[in-house]
């Protein structure tokens, strides 16, 4: 999260908490951001064909979430439009998405000389679940008037509200059964197709340039489908409520189905196409330090350094614009077995960004573990960002 962190809103200072909520929405604004990301490796295998190819399989499954704070509106709901009368409240603000699926990939590296190696992977996703909606135009605007107290305006309202794999287009009731969800990420009906390309450059011996482009597709969205798109113009002026009389019960209604007949909405089932948050990787590493040999696949010596510096950049497209990561790291080889990275990473989260990384091979057994902005962690619930990978692979040689 930017802008602020759960303890604003749960430590326990004797403040009360609707205070908290008022002060946290003061100081956000409608580029800050809430955003959540895991992935399950379900299985994942790869072999080597021959000493220059090396071909990779497997699936894995992805949340994948982001929403931006649309500040308007959180101030028109906590407090309401009586202090701002004649203001402009945007619905341009409302930019959200989210996304679980499934995805099965095969990938094949080939080494086309002693300096360059290039790699490539096909991906299938199978979506379960989309919400989405962005580039919404509009505006909410409450004026004085003289034929009433106060008069509503709905101006220039072009906005869409896209879900998928959430209500069922038969029933148009919500998928209750959790298993549905988890069977729609394997060929559930909302399919789409992405690439994976990666480039490794031996500049020399000790120096190497990687760079790597990811999620370059989309998803079409087709099956258990409600939109709702508002677009147009609509003008409220209130309604005279006749207070203490049998007809007072129902000037609520009268509101609501006022809404329901003039305000611009309608719902459709039409298909459309979510585009993939593509990644883009770039880094450079130099090698140092002690020389070491130890023997390959097919019974060679290969040469590696034991320890090495270096700097990586990284860029995730979003739907207000990229955002940047930048990464330097040192590498320490323990053993041939054991391996150790430290990282410090400056990003939109925080300027204090430590983490640490082990790999461990035991026998057969590959154990590895990353773990990101460690002094956070003395306390979880002052941290704009945690990240934790775990993993376990076997090798046979």
């Amino acid at each position: 999260s930017t802008g602020f962190v759960l303890s604003d809103v749960f430590a326990e200072d004797n403040r009360n908490i609707n205070d908290k909520i008022a002060t946290l929405i003061s100081t956000v604004d409608a580029n800050d951001f809430l955003k959540i990301n895991t992935q399950i490796e379900v299985v994942s295998v790869g072999f080597r064909l021959n000493n220059k190819m090396y071909l990779s399989f497997g699936f894995y499954e992805e949340l994948d979430a982001i929403g931006y704070f649309p500040k308007d509106f959180l101030v028109l709901f906590t407090e309401g439009n009586n202090q701002y009368i004649n203001r402009n409240f945007s619905i341009s603000q409302v930019n959200y998405k989210l996304d679980l699926f499934g995805v099965f990939h095969a990938g094949i590296s080939k080494k086309m000389n002693e300096k360059l190696t290039l790699g490539a992977r096909l991906k299938i996703y199978s979506s379960s679940i989309n919400f989405e909606s962005k580039n919404n135009t509009g505006t909410f605007t409450t004026v004085e008037d003289s034929n009433n107290l106060y008069t509503h305006y709905f101006n220039n309202f072009n906005a869409t509200f896209r879900t998928s794999g959430f209500i069922d287009a038969n029933t148009n009731q919500y998928l209750e059964d959790p298993t549905e969800y988890v069977k729609n990420t394997f060929f559930g009906g909302n399919l789409g197709l992405g690439f994976d390309f990666g480039v490794t450059y031996h500049i020399n011996s000790q120096l190497k340039f990687s760079a790597s482009i990811l999620d370059l597709g989309y998803i079409h969205h087709k099956k258990n489908i409600k939109n709702t798109r508002v677009a147009g113009n609509f003008v409220f002026e209130g309604t005279d409520f006749l207070f203490e009389t049998a007809d007072s019960a129902n000037d609520w209604d009268s509101i609501d189905e006022r809404f329901e007949e003039d305000f611009p909405r309608g719902d459709n089932q039409e298909a459309y196409i979510s585009w993939r948050s593509t990644k883009i990787n770039a880094a450079l590493k130099y090698s140092f330090g002690q020389r070491r040999s130890k023997v390959c696949y097919d019974h060679r010596y290969k040469d590696f350094y034991t320890d090495a510096l270096g700097v990586q950049l990284f860029s995730v497209f979003r739907p207000l614009g990229p955002q940047l990561a930048l990464t330097s790291f040192y590498e320490k080889s323990i053993t041939d077995k054991i391996h150790t990275k430290f990282t410090y990473t400056i990003d939109e989260f925080s300027y204090t960004n430590i983490g640490a990384g082990l790999s461990a091979q035991l026998g057969k057994l590959n154990v590895y573990t990353m773990l990101d902005n460690i002094l956070s962690y003395k306390n979880l619930s002052s941290a704009n960002h945690v990240s934790l990978q775990v993993g376990f692979n076997l090798i046979f040689e």
